[in-house]
């Protein structure tokens, strides 16, 4: 048996999805730009995807604009608002996907902009109080907050429509990486009053390769990638329609059973939360695990020191259980976890996350812990 416990990092296709995908392949071959029939079918297809995909996030048409993924999505957010909008400070925190990190750090060198890492609380959350006391001491700076509705890792849930609030009342612009929660739960753009916000459809049981930037319509940005007037001039390079339709159907999926995936998903986090308490001594969670402020596809696991705890996530998989320390985006990196690290984890035992799908089962839960308990056994 092996069982597949690392869903933050990507998901599998759904055989719809793959349907879909596999018909846009074999029968239409067209380019979106081109004027002639087979151009014109292509371009009604990522058209009537744009309006589909606009429809489920309540949003018009027009402020979707399709990327290679979130990292992509995330770069053009920060560096648009820089260069387009004048933003001359950033807000963020040590524990955002380095998408965002990364991009800040580059607009830093680039640019020279203005950098404030809002505090985290003990469990990791974002510390809204101190939110509002760098926005109220830099009123005259103008601001992109960029913070995550999500953490990849340890799986907390920001506020997204409080701070949406508090960056309308301070005038600062709000970009959100919704990378692991778009897919999972009901995202009403409209309601959140928001500026930018990031998708990646490999996060639910869509294709990898494929994503979207959701842009305020009220916003006037540039493209990051020159190249052609696709994607209405604001993003060059002829457009992957295959992806774009896998995007649409696996969104159009996850939309139409939320709440029974996510009661689905959550009882097995649950199940595994009572299991490591009441199985293994001393065994510890980081983040919030509250079903009400954690992200339910996502359990990050601090285990207590055993002789073989660094070789913890090879063993697992040797038995068959696939799962990660961190960010897939760095697991060859060898530096540890910038999250854990960000929260003041305890980095000097075996943390290991564990992410479910709708698509898992009890019956590999209980494999997983099988498997857990035997390497423990053989320290």
């Amino acid at each position: 048996m092996n069982v597949y416990l690392d869903n933050a990092a990507t998901t599998p296709m759904t055989s719809e999805v793959v349907d879909a995908m596999t018909t846009v392949l074999r029968s239409n071959f067209g380019n979106p730009s081109s004027i002639h029939s087979f151009g014109r079918e292509a371009k009604a297809i990522i058209e009537n995807a744009r309006r589909s995909i606009a429809k489920l996030v309540n949003c018009v048409a027009k402020e979707i604009i399709f990327t290679s993924g979130g990292t992509e999505a995330d770069n053009m957010a920060i560096l648009c608002s820089i260069k387009d909008l004048g933003v001359n400070h950033v807000i963020t925190t040590s524990i955002e996907h380095h998408a965002v990190g990364h991009a800040v750090d580059a607009a830093i060198e680039k640019y020279g902009v203005k950098l404030s890492k809002v505090k985290l609380t003990e469990n990791g959350h974002v510390d809204l109080d101190d939110l509002v006391a760098i926005l109220e001491a830099n009123r005259a700076d103008k601001i992109l907050v960029s913070l995550m509705h999500a953490n990849n890792e340890v799986g907390n849930l920001l506020p997204i429509k409080k701070v949406s609030e508090i960056c309308r009342k301070y005038e600062a612009y709000f970009h959100s990486d919704t990378v692991q929660t778009m897919g999972h739960y009901a995202i009403d753009i409209a309601a959140l009053d928001i500026d930018f916000l990031t998708c990646s459809a490999h996060k639910f049981h869509g294709p990898k390769g494929v994503g979207f930037l959701y842009v305020n319509k009220n916003l006037k940005i540039n493209p990051l990638i020159e190249g052609g007037a696709q994607e209405r001039g604001l993003r060059g390079g002829t457009e992957n329609i295959s992806g774009i339709v896998g995007l649409k159907t696996a969104l159009e999926l996850a939309n139409e059973e939320t709440a029974s995936h996510q009661a689905h998903v959550q009882g097995l986090k649950t199940y595994m939360i009572e299991r490591l308490r009441s199985e293994i001594e001393d065994v510890r969670f980081h983040g919030d695990i509250d079903p009400a402020h954690s992200l339910y596809t996502v359990l990050n696991v601090c285990f207590p020191n055993f002789k073989k705890q660094e070789m913890l996530l090879f063993m697992l998989d040797l038995e068959g259980v696939a799962c990660s320390g961190g960010s897939a985006c760095t697991a060859g990196a060898n530096m540890g976890s910038h999250v854990l690290r960000g929260l003041n984890a305890d980095t000097s035992r075996s943390n290991v996350r564990f992410s479910f799908s709708r698509f898992t089962t009890k019956e590999e839960i209980d494999f997983a812990m099988e498997k857990i308990h035997k390497i423990m056994k053989e320290d």
